[in-house]
């Protein structure tokens, strides 16, 4: 059994493993969601190019599989949502960011409103949190926290708080 803040070293070699802790970015010592989120910046970098509809198709496909290698992760881990395990956190940015203008200002503000959501868990999310379990449950309340910040997000743009065109 693996501890809240420790990953075994089998988890770099189980390629599942690897990427539900973030590429590595989960064994961050501190704040490992945030750093989880940082390995979303490349993802959605490539992503954001896409139409809508792929992009929502790629994060929902992203979603289950998150679902599946969550699950095996903490299962093997024997630690429901370990604090390394931050694919969750990938997902919820990819969320937050479904429908955000292009341009550095958006990514700042998705980055900060994802990671205010996903700590504080207002409510239903930290009741999901800790009520569901396995592989659904790791995940459910980041994309909850994404959809959160997305629309925090779209009250941004739509008020033009920065006046970006």
């Amino acid at each position: 059994m693996a501890s809240r803040n420790s990953l075994p070293s089998w988890v770099w070699r189980r390629a599942d493993s690897f990427i539900a802790c973030g590429f590595g970015t989960g064994a961050a010592p501190y704040a490992p969601g945030t750093f989880g989120t940082l390995a979303a910046l490349p993802i959605y970098w490539v992503m954001q190019a896409s139409s809508l509809s792929v992009y929502l198709a790629a994060t929902l496909i992203l979603f289950v599989f998150g679902v599946w290698i969550c699950g095996r992760t903490a299962d093997a881990l024997g630690v429901h949502d370990h604090g390394g395990i931050v694919w969750d956190e990938v997902v919820g940015f990819l969320v937050t960011m479904s429908f955000a203008p292009a341009g550095w200002i958006w990514w700042l503000c998705g980055f900060l409103l994802f990671r205010l959501f996903d700590i504080w868990k207002p409510w239903p999310i930290r009741l999901l949190d800790k009520q569901l379990g396995g592989g659904f449950g790791i995940m459910i309340d980041d994309v909850l926290a994404g959809v959160y910040a997305a629309l925090c997000l779209q009250i941004l743009v739509y008020s033009e708080v920065f006046n970006v065109v």
